[in-house]
């Protein structure tokens, strides 16, 4: 992951990262964002690991597990081996592999965009809107 030192705009793409405790019926909290701007060299995700926050929250979920999922996320999102096969991908196919949907107790919103010179600063606004 490299920051932009240039005062140059960069389109970038975002989700919000959901935890779904009952998939069937569609309720979420949102944990945090994830964030690609491919011209900045940019890819991160910033989520909420706060135990006590989430047991709050949804109460049914195994929070071991989930922090083993939100874990495994942000590895994928920071890429190399320790995230595995994925990991190896580059940053704008771990993106798309991050955000795919998926039926499952992790999910992300639909993907937007904008654009900004510090990507960085974005995630960390936008994790505060949404998450924080």
């Amino acid at each position: 992951m490299s920051v932009p030192t240039e005062n140059r705009l960069h389109d970038y793409d975002y989700a919000t990262v959901r935890v779904v405790p009952c998939v069937h019926r569609g309720d979420f909290v949102t944990v945090g964002v994830v964030l690609h701007a491919r011209t900045a060299g940019f890819l991160a995700a910033r989520l909420r690991r706060d135990a006590d926050w989430l047991t709050a929250r949804c109460p049914s979920l195994d929070m071991d597990l989930l922090d083993r999922y939100l874990a495994a996320y942000e590895r994928v999102a920071e890429g190399g081996v320790g995230a595995g096969p994925v990991g190896l991908y580059p940053p704008s196919e771990r993106f798309h592999w991050l955000t795919a949907p998926r039926s499952a107790a992790l999910q992300t919103s639909p993907v937007h965009t904008g654009r900004s010179p510090d990507p960085a600063a974005v995630l960390e606004r936008l994790f505060e809107q949404h998450a924080g």
